[in-house]
C-alpha cells in the first residue's frame, strides 16, 4: 500500500495542475495572434490594391481603401509599401515582439494621420485609432525580447526581398495589358523590373499616367529591400547564446553528484547551448533556440527536488522571448516532471538501446551474427585499442582529431540530443575512445587508425556513445567490431552499463511485426519502413537490437498539437538534418570544434556496410 501513496501524489500533482492550466482561461498570446493576423489580412489588402488595378474598382476595394497605407495620389505606391511592411510586422505581433509592438504604435498613427489629410476618410482613422487602442490596452502582452541574431540575416533578407521583390514586380508590370505599348519580351520585362527596383526608368512604356504608377511602385518594392537589409546589417548583433567556464564549471559539478541518472547528462556541456539555472542552482536545463522554438533535450541536470526550479526558469525564460518550448528525448520521469509542472504534452517518441556489461555476452545463437562478424574482421588483420582519452598521447590524439572530421561525410555537422560536439578537449579525460587500426602497405595520412568510437560518461559507471567514425576503405563491420571492444574492456575501467543508439519509432516497428498485429498499427510499420529509405529507421532499429539491448522509452515534451510540426523542424535543423541558413562562403569558414554527427545519425549512414 505505502509504494502506491506517491504514484497516487503524482497523478493529483498532474491533475491539479491540469485544473490550474484550465482555470487559467484562454492563452496569454491570442491578442497578439489575433492582432498579427490582422495586421497580414490587411497587408495582404494592401499589395492587392496596390499591384491588381481591377482590384482597386472592385467591391473589395471600398475595404481596402480605408485602410492604413492606400491613400493619396501614389495610392498604388504606397499601398504596396504599407502591405509589404504590414506583412513583415504581422509575425513579430503575432509573437508578442516589444519591437513590433513599438513600430506599430509608430506607424498606426501616421496611418491615420495620412488617411485624414489626403482623403479626408474618418472611416480609416477610426480603423487605425481601433487597432492602437487595442495595442495600448494589452501592451503587457508584447514584451517579448528579439531572439538571437547576427548580421549575416541582413544578407539572408536581401535575397530573399529581393527574389520576392522580383517576382512581385513581375506582376506589377504584367497587371495592366491594357495601356502596355507594344509587345515586350519577357526579357524586357524583366530589365525594367530591375532597373525599377534602383529607380530607373526601363525599356518598358505604358499609355497615360500607369508609367508613373508602376515606376513608383517598383520604386517602392526596391527601397523596402533596401531598408530593410541595411537595418539588419547594422543593428547590434545579438549572436547565439554560448555555455560560458562559469556555466559549464556548475553542470560539470551537478554532473559529478547527479550524473548517474540521465545517460544524456554529459551532451549538456555542449558549448553552443545555453542554460537556466533553479534559483537554488541545484538543477539546470540547457537548450538552444532554433526557428524560434526553444529546443531542450534529455532530462534537467541535478537533483530531482529541484527540477521544478529549473523548469519553470525555462519557461520563464520561453515567455520573455515568445519562444516555443520543447524537450527531446526526456526520459519517462523526466517527461512525467515536465507535464506536471508546466501542463504540457508528452509523446513518447523513440528507446534508447541499454547495453547492461554483466550480462553482455557472445555467446549464443542471438548473437551468431554480430560474433561470426568480429571474428571475420579479426582474422582480416584489424585489432582494438579502449583508453580513457586522459590516456592518449598529444600527437595520437590530434591524429584521432583531424580523423573524425575528415571521416565526417557530410559538410553539414550533426548532432544536438546525443552529441557533445567535440573529441579530447582537456576537460573530458574521462571519455573513453574505442579504435580499431590495421597495418596497411601504404600507411595513410592517420597512419593505421581505421575507426574511431566515442563515448561520454554516465555517471561513474556508464558511458554513452557519442560518434561513430570509420575510413570508408575500411572493411564493413567496424562499428559491430568497435562496440563489442567497448563493452568486453568495460569492466576493466568500471563500467557497468553502455548507452547506444536512440531508436526512433523502435516500439511501433517491433510490435507491427508480431503476429496478430492490427491494420492500424501495420499500416503505420508499413509507413515507418517507407520513410527508412531515407532515414534508416527501421535500420538503425534493428543494428542496435543486434547487442541484445534493453529499451528504455524516450519523450518529447511539447505545447500543443498544432507545435509538432514545427517542433520537428526545429528538431532536424538541431540535428542537423536541414539546414535553412545561408552558409558561409567557404573562404570565410573557420576550422571549428562545433556540433559532431550524433551517434545515431552517424549509425545511419554505416548500417547498410554493416
Amino acid at each position: 500500500m505505502s509504494g502506491k501513496v506517491p504514484q497516487r501524489s503524482n497523478q493529483i500533482g498532474h491533475l491539479s495542475s491540469r485544473v490550474r492550466h484550465v482555470l487559467r482561461g484562454p492563452r496569454p498570446e491570442a491578442v497578439p495572434l489575433l492582432v498579427g493576423r490582422a495586421c497580414a489580412l490587411v497587408g495582404l489588402l494592401d499589395i492587392a490594391a496596390g499591384v491588381f488595378p481591377r482590384f482597386r474598382h472592385s467591391r473589395m476595394h471600398a475595404i481596402a481603401e480605408v485602410l492604413p497605407g492606400s491613400f493619396g495620389p501614389f495610392a498604388a505606391a504606397l499601398s504596396l509599401s504599407a502591405g509589404v511592411l504590414l506583412l513583415l510586422l504581422a509575425h513579430g505581433l503575432k509573437r508578442g515582439k516589444r519591437r513590433a509592438w513599438r513600430a506599430a504604435v509608430v506607424l498606426l498613427p501616421a496611418g491615420a494621420v495620412a488617411q485624414f489629410t489626403y482623403r479626408h476618410s474618418l472611416v480609416g482613422v477610426l480603423i487605425s485609432v481601433v487597432l492602437l487602442t487595442m495595442l495600448l490596452r494589452h501592451r503587457d502582452q508584447f514584451a517579448a525580447l528579439p531572439d538571437p541574431r547576427s548580421r549575416w540575416r541582413a544578407l539572408a533578407n536581401f535575397v530573399l526581398m529581393g527574389a520576392g521583390s522580383l517576382a512581385l514586380g513581375l506582376i506589377i508590370v504584367n497587371a495592366h495589358p491594357e495601356t502596355l505599348v507594344g509587345d515586350p519580351s519577357l526579357a524586357d520585362r524583366i530589365t525594367h523590373v530591375l532597373y525599377g527596383l534602383f529607380g530607373f526608368e526601363g525599356p518598358v512604356d505604358y499609355a497615360g499616367n500607369t508609367s508613373w504608377t508602376v515606376a513608383f511602385s517598383l520604386g517602392a518594392l526596391g527601397w523596402i529591400t533596401a531598408v530593410t537589409t541595411i537595418y539588419l546589417a547594422f543593428r547590434p548583433e545579438h549572436p547565439a547564446a554560448r555555455l560560458t567556464e562559469d556555466d559549464e564549471e556548475r553542470l560539470r559539478a551537478l554532473l559529478a553528484k547527479h550524473g548517474g541518472r540521465d545517460s544524456l547528462g554529459h551532451f549538456a556541456l555542449r558549448r553552443d547551448k545555453a542554460v537556466v539555472f533553479s534559483p537554488s542552482g541545484k538543477a539546470a536545463v540547457t537548450y538552444r533556440v532554433v526557428s524560434g522554438v526553444m529546443l531542450a533535450s534529455g532530462d534537467p541536470i541535478g537533483d530531482v527536488e529541484a527540477w521544478p526550479g529549473a523548469i519553470e526558469r525555462f519557461m520563464d525564460e520561453a515567455k520573455a522571448h515568445s519562444w516555443t518550448p520543447a524537450v527531446m528525448g526526456c526520459s519517462e520521469t523526466g517527461a512525467e516532471v515536465w507535464t506536471r509542472e508546466t501542463g504540457l504534452d508528452a509523446l513518447e517518441l523513440g528507446d534508447e538501446a541499454v547495453v547492461d556489461v554483466p550480462d553482455f555476452s557472445l555467446a549464443g545463437r542471438a548473437m551468431r551474427n554480430v560474433r561470426q562478424m568480429v571474428k571475420r574482421i579479426e582474422r582480416a588483420g584489424y585489432e582494438t585499442r579502449v583508453r580513457r582519452v586522459r590516456d592518449l598521447g598529444d600527437a595520437e590524439l590530434d591524429r584521432i582529431r583531424r580523423a573524425a572530421d575528415d571521416w565526417r561525410g557530410t559538410d553539414t555537422e550533426r548532432g544536438f540530443s546525443m552529441a557533445l560536439g567535440r573529441v579530447g578537449d582537456p576537460a573530458d579525460g574521462d571519455c573513453l575512445i574505442a579504435t580499431a587500426h590495421k597495418a596497411d602497405e601504404e600507411p595513410g595520412p592517420y597512419g593505421d587508425l581505421k575507426a574511431i568510437l566515442h563515448f561520454v560518461p554516465w555517471g561513474t559507471d556508464g558511458v554513452s556513445l557519442d560518434l561513430m567514425r570509420r575510413d570508408r576503405s575500411a572493411d564493413p563491420g567496424m562499428n559491430e567490431l568497435l562496440i563489442v571492444a567497448a563493452l568486453q574492456a568495460a569492466p576493466r575501467f568500471g563500467i557497468a552499463r553502455v548507452s547506444l543508439n536512440f531508436a526512433m519509432f523502435r516500439s511501433a516497428l517491433a510490435r507491427g511485426e508480431k503476429i496478430g498485429a492490427g491494420p492500424v498499427l501495420r499500416a503505420w510499420r508499413g509507413l515507418l519502413v517507407f520513410l527508412s529509405r531515407w532515414f534508416q529507421i527501421e535500420s538503425l532499429y534493428k543494428f542496435n537490437a543486434k547487442f541484445q539491448p534493453r529499451w528504455e522509452p524516450r519523450f518529447v515534451v511539447y505545447r500543443a498539437s498544432a507545435d509538432l510540426p514545427r517542433l520537428g523542424l526545429a528538431a532536424m535543423q538541431a540535428e542537423g538534418f536541414v539546414n535553412l541558413a545561408l552558409p558561409l562562403p567557404r573562404f570565410l569558414r573557420r576550422r571549428t570544434a562545433t556540433a559532431r554527427p550524433c551517434a545515431h545519425s552517424v549509425a545511419e549512414r554505416d548500417v547498410r556496410a554493416a
